[in-house]
């Protein structure tokens, strides 16, 4: 191996993986909720919203969708 490279001839690209990188939001959970996915978090050993997107994807992948019944009063 070289001590020292020279990378000035290099072309640049674009990242290929840049699609799939972690876009930050801001978002209101209850209480709860996070209460609920960090024990969950704490037992499995990843950080809460590490598992929080895992089960987010998984919605995803399996094409899940919200059924909301709401009450009228």
């Amino acid at each position: 191996m070289k001590t020292e490279y020279d990378l000035s001839k290099m072309k640049s690209r674009k990242n290929p993986y840049a699609s799939k990188l972690k876009k930050p939001v801001t978002m209101r959970l209850s209480e709860d909720v996070i209460s609920y996915f960090k024990s969950m978090a704490d037992e499995a050993g990843v950080p809460y919203q590490s598992l929080i997107n895992l089960y987010l994807r998984d919605c995803v992948m399996q094409h899940r969708k919200v059924h909301i019944a709401w009450q009228s009063e």
